[in-house]
């Protein structure tokens, strides 16, 4: 079941692939989603990080935005939903994830986690989303961080243009990037957020309910969020990164990486958190 779920099948799917219950499989993914959450919060602490990016990436619950019905309109968990990650450009450690909204309140949050979880000073850069400047300064110190936004310029369509099936389902082209040095001395070679935005594919490849135009989408929030727990618990400590793998010469997970496993997990150890729980 867990294999299933953290390898892009919905709950319906992990159904007729498995034949356990629905609501079974429902009430293991909270469950375990929690343990999870539990144990990343407790053990992915004192990093020795040193360059951070961050960036947020949609979803939605119950409904679209325009759907949702009149009386949940303006209620947190109700049409969209966004997730804040962080990621360790070196190890490829996700350290810290916030399921919310798109807030100055949930960027505050979301990068005091971050903070907390953090040794180094280090050099952190995000997408041109205005809650960064407000919120990391005041978190990090004028002195404690080097920070960089990297704005990126999309093109549009051209007068008279329409939109086409291409148009709909690939993503805008980049017609330029900005770099802006906001706190501190960044290195501008290492301005990037490549990393992060490759860690947004590897979301929606993992969970099926961040897949675009699917009715495998979450219907609470609450399910979403162990959802997210648990696709980090596997990508952290389960799954070997290609790329650490080449670098090491053995199989490497981002928690092998940062030091904070001494292999990698198989999902029966991660369904034995439950236990210990």
């Amino acid at each position: 079941m867990i294999s299933c779920l953290v390898e892009g099948m919905s709950i319906r799917s992990t159904v007729r692939v498995t034949g356990v219950a629905k609501n079974t499989i429902v009430k293991l993914l909270a469950d375990l989603g929690q343990v999870c959450a539990d144990f990343q919060d407790m053990t992915l602490r004192n990093l020795d990080s040193t360059r951070i990016e961050c960036d947020e990436i949609w979803s939605f619950c119950y409904s679209k935005q325009k759907n949702v019905p009149e009386e949940f309109v303006g209620t947190p968990g109700y049409g969209d939903v966004w997730t804040w990650t962080a990621i360790d450009a070196d190890t490829k450690l996700v350290p810290s994830w916030l399921v919310g909204e798109r807030t100055s309140k949930d960027a505050y949050f979301f990068l005091k986690d971050l903070h907390s979880r953090l040794k180094n000073r280090v050099q952190l850069t995000t997408d041109g989303h205005k809650p960064y400047l407000t919120v990391i300064e005041p978190l990090f110190g004028a002195d404690g961080v080097d920070f960089a936004m990297l704005h990126k310029n999309y093109g549009t369509l051209s007068s008279g243009a329409t939109h086409s099936p291409e148009h709909t389902y690939s993503p805008a082209t980049c017609t330029g990037i900005e770099k802006r040095v906001i706190v501190g001395n960044p290195d501008p070679k290492l301005v990037s957020t490549s990393y992060v935005e490759r860690q947004n594919l590897t979301m929606r490849m993992g969970m099926r309910r961040f897949t675009r135009l699917t009715n495998g989408f979450s219907k609470k929030i609450e399910n979403h969020a162990h959802a997210v727990s648990l696709h980090f618990m596997y990508y952290n400590f389960a799954r070997p990164h290609q790329t650490l793998t080449k670098k090491f010469g053995t199989p490497t997970t981002p928690a092998m990486a940062a030091g904070k496993a001494d292999h990698v997990w198989s999902t029966w150890e991660i369904a034995e958190l439950l236990e210990s729980n």
